[in-house]
């Protein structure tokens, strides 16, 4: 895993690279929010193949596990990825009401992701 640091507007964004999955469960998600928080960020930037796809699957609740925790600590989460695959209905109309607020979003790039997270 791999840190890439982003300073925008006096911001501090964190981005998440790996090659791996890194979060398979709940747990696993907030391993990773306690690892970035400990290094002072509240500004987060993961990409979708390093989620298990599980996390799409709303019935599993994997994701509103893992989101929950991430808004209880009020750290921002952005997961870029392609989204346009997905075509149940859940998971689209999950995504688009989260993309309404500021605290978790699905964007399709870095640039995307960055002008999310510079924002008060």
């Amino acid at each position: 895993m791999k840190i890439e640091t982003h300073h925008i507007n006096g911001i501090k964004i964190v981005e998440v690279i790996s090659e791996n999955v890194l979060i398979q469960n709940s747990q696993d998600g907030l391993q990773l929010l306690v690892d970035i928080g400990y290094q002072g960020f509240d500004r987060i930037i993961i990409y979708e193949k390093n989620i298990t796809p599980d996390f799409f699957d709303l019935k599993n609740k994997i994701a509103g596990d893992i989101l929950q925790k991430y808004s209880n600590y009020r750290v921002r989460l952005v997961i870029i990825g392609e989204y346009s695959k997905f075509t149940n209905k859940s998971i689209r109309d999950f995504i688009y009401e989260s993309n309404k607020f500021q605290q978790i979003n699905f964007v399709s790039s870095l640039d995307e992701a960055l002008a999310k997270l510079s924002k008060n």
